[in-house]
């Protein structure tokens, strides 16, 4: 009996919070820099939510560690709905990367939604010769470790979404890490590097003037950019989905209701037409979904880029 009062007091608790929530200023704490693909979300999505709740929403760019020391700060806070980090599946990768993480990416937080997707596209430089995904597996196999491609660096989803794809279809190529997008995809233009996972927004305009070959696409389902491309699944390589995701998360033990109460809104801001447009320019679908979704997508995930980074012997440099 006693529990079963101390529950109802919890429940009524929980829910006050949730009716007079926000009760101060929350904070979109991103662990990257400003002008990144978090960035956008960020300050698209905190502009509408003021607008919404009435309360100012503050972005705080916490750059490090491949975003650790964001997510670490955000698991830390009040789990008062407060405080909510914006992050992407690198959250994942860089738990596993790094020896030493003071947080975990998957118990630490309480998931609120998806924000957005972003698609990769596996792209070659003409002089490579390599015209679709059959030929590229059939030169790899042929020429161990002659292929190389290149990344903005060790751990990024560029890199990661590379070396699932050499462990689905048993390839061997070299990895040429860079610090940064712009130095890879110079080289690959120039013919440096063979090939390399871009981000379709950043590809296509190459592609359509000739000066890359798009050989396929990460995403589960075509891309309305290049609708006659297939996706690698299509092409053969089953369980090769290495689009990016995005979400927004909270610190765990936040109350249910404040989460469904951002929820909510974050799902109605994300459906808005001039939101999926700000997403649009920067490469990025606006998406959502429920917590207990986003929870089963971040454990599934996590699962799987530690076993490819476990395999490859891939640390943090």
């Amino acid at each position: 009996m006693m529990l079963r009062t101390l529950l109802a007091v919890f429940c009524l608790v929980a829910s006050a919070q949730a009716q007079n929530y926000p009760t101060a200023p929350i904070h979109f704490v991103v662990p990257f820099t400003p002008g990144t693909g978090m960035d956008t979300i960020a300050r698209t999505v905190g502009q509408k939510l003021t607008e919404r709740l009435k309360e100012p929403v503050v972005v705080e760019n916490k750059a490090g560690a491949s975003g650790n020391i964001g997510a670490a700060e955000a698991a830390r806070a009040k789990p008062d709905g407060h405080t909510v980090l914006v992050t992407a599946n690198t959250i994942l990768i860089a738990a596993n990367l790094y020896k030493s993480v003071p947080y975990d990416p998957v118990n630490d937080f309480a998931p609120i939604s998806l924000s957005a997707w972003g698609t990769l596209l596996l792209a070659a430089n003409p002089k490579a010769n390599i015209n679709t995904v059959e030929e590229l597996i059939k030169q790899a196999k042929a020429k161990p470790g002659r292929i190389n491609y290149g990344s903005p660096g060790v751990g990024t989803p560029h890199h990661m979404a590379m070396e699932l794809f050499k462990d689905l279809t048993g390839t061997d190529l070299t990895h040429v890490p860079y610090k940064g997008s712009a130095g890879a995809v110079t080289d690959l233009l120039s013919g440096e590097i063979n090939i390399m996972f871009v981000p379709i927004h950043v590809a296509m305009p190459y592609v359509k003037a000739g000066k890359l070959k798009a050989l396929a696409v990460g995403s589960a389902k075509r891309h309305p950019a290049a609708p006659d491309l297939p996706t690698l699944q299509e092409a053969g390589v089953k369980g090769a989905e290495v689009d990016m995701w995005y979400a927004f998360l909270a610190p765990k033990a936040t109350p249910a209701p404040v989460v469904q109460k951002l929820n909510a809104e974050l799902r109605n801001i994300l459906a808005m037409p001039d939101v999926k447009a700000t997403f649009d320019k920067v490469g990025l679908e606006a998406a959502s979904s429920s917590p207990e979704e986003l929870r089963a997508l971040m454990e599934k995930d996590y699962k799987r880029w530690a076993q490819v980074i476990k395999k490859n012997n891939i640390t943090a440099e």
